[in-house]
C-alpha cells in the first residue's frame, strides 16, 4: 500500500474511533443525566412552615425534623401568617396547630408531588397520634391539570424551540442587529403560540394572558440567544455546546416534574440557573401566583438572553472585522490604471 493511500485509511480509522468513542460517552451522559435526579428524588431543606403556639407546635417540629435534612422550617404565629407565606411562595406548605387537631396548608399549583409528599407525611404522624388531618389546598392546581403533566411537558417543545431558532438563524447567516431582531421576533411569537395553546385552549394556565406569554417568550429566548450567540463566536461548534447543555443538563435538572428541593444537591440548584429550570419557576409565579417570586427566574433568564443577543453582536464584529482590514489592503495594493 503506498504512503499516500495509507493516510485516507489511517483518518477513516481514527474517525470511527471517535464516533465509537464519542456516542456510548453521550448517551452514558444523558442516561445519568435524566435517570440519577428521577431515582434520588426525595426532599432536601424544602421550606415548610409550621404555624401556632410554641408549646402547641413543638410536638409537630419534632416529628418532622426526624427526617435529617428534609424539611426548613418556617415558624409563624397563626394560620392567616402561614397562609400568606404559601401565597407568597416562602413554603410549599404549613402545618398549624387548631384546637382540633393539625391542619395542612398546600400548593398543589406549586408542585402536585410536593403537597402529596406533605399529605403523605403529616397524615402519617397524625395517625400515630391518633388525630385526623384537615388539608386545605391553598392555591390549587387548575382542575385541567391537576397533576402539572402539561406544564411539565411543556419544558422539552420550548427548549426545543429555542435551539432550533438559534441554531436555523446562524446556519442562514444573519448577522448582528438582524440575527438580534429575528431572535427576539421568533421568541415573542413562540411566547404568544405557547400562551395560546396552554392557557386559551387547553386552560392549563390561570394568569394574566401576556404576562405568560411574556414568561414562555423569554424563556425561549434565553435559549435561542445561548445557540445563536455561542454559534456566532464558536460556529457549529458553540451550537452543539449550547444545545447539549440545554438538553442534557437543563431538561432534567429543571425540576418541572417536582420541585428543585426535591432533587438531588448541586441539580436542583445548578437546574435554577439555566434556562428550563428558569423559566418553569417563573411560568409558576405569574400564572398561579400574581407573581409571587417571580423575580429571581426572571433575571436568571434576562441574562441569558443579554448575554446570548452580546454574544451574537460581539461574534458579528468580530467576523467583520478581519474582512475590513483585507479589503483596505487589498485596495492599497491594486495596480493603478
Amino acid at each position: 500500500m503506498s504512503p499516500a493511500s495509507a493516510t485516507p485509511a489511517r483518518a477513516h480509522a481514527r474517525r470511527l474511533i471517535v464516533v465509537l468513542v464519542l456516542v456510548p460517552a453521550i448517551a452514558a451522559l444523558a442516561l445519568w443525566a435524566f435517570a440519577w435526579p428521577a431515582a434520588r428524588t426525595a426532599p432536601r431543606d424544602l421550606p415548610l412552615g409550621v404555624a401556632g403556639p410554641a408549646a402547641a407546635t413543638a410536638p409537630m417540629e419534632q416529628q418532622l425534623t426526624r427526617h435529617t435534612g428534609a424539611f426548613e422550617i418556617h415558624h409563624y404565629a397563626d394560620e392567616a401568617s402561614a397562609r400568606a407565606a404559601v401565597e407568597d411562595r416562602t413554603v410549599y406548605g404549613a402545618v398549624v396547630a387548631t384546637p382540633h387537631g393539625p391542619k395542612l396548608l398546600t400548593a398543589s399549583a406549586a408542585s402536585p408531588v410536593v403537597a402529596q409528599l406533605l399529605q403523605q407525611a403529616v397524615t402519617k404522624q397524625a395517625a400515630a397520634t391518633g388525630t385526623q388531618v384537615r388539608t386545605d389546598d391553598v392555591v390549587a392546581a387548575p382542575a385541567t391539570d391537576p397533576r402539572g403533566a402539561a406544564l411539565n411537558a411543556g419544558v422539552l417543545p420550548l427548549a426545543l424551540a429555542g435551539i432550533a431558532a438559534g441554531a436555523v438563524i446562524t446556519l442562514i447567516g444573519l448577522r448582528g442587529v438582524r440575527a438580534v431582531i429575528a431572535l427576539v421576533g421568533s421568541a415573542a411569537l413562540v411566547g404568544a403560540a405557547a400562551a395560546g395553546i396552554t392557557d386559551s385552549w387547553l386552560g392549563v394556565l390561570t394568569g394574566d394572558w401576556w404576562t405568560e406569554a411574556g414568561a414562555l417568550g423569554l424563556a425561549t429566548l434565553a435559549v435561542s440567544g445561548a445557540v445563536a450567540g455561542l454559534g456566532a463566536l464558536l460556529g457549529p461548534a458553540g451550537i452543539g455546546i449550547a444545545s447539549g447543555l440545554v438538553m442534557l443538563f437543563g431538561n432534567p435538572f429543571s425540576g418541572a416534574s417536582s420541585a428543585p428541593q426535591m432533587l438531588p444537591e448541586p441539580v436542583g440548584t445548578i437546574g435554577q440557573w439555566l434556562p428550563p429550570g428558569a423559566g418553569t419557576t417563573l411560568l409558576r409565579s405569574v400564572s398561579f401566583f400574581d407573581g409571587a417570586a417571580a423575580t429571581g427566574p426572571a433575571l436568571t433568564l434576562t441574562w441569558w438572553a443579554v448575554l446570548g443577543l452580546g454574544a451574537v453582536l460581539l461574534g458579528s464584529a468580530l467576523k467583520g472585522r478581519p474582512k475590513t482590514a483585507r479589503t483596505a489592503t487589498e485596495r492599497d495594493l491594486a495596480p493603478v490604471g
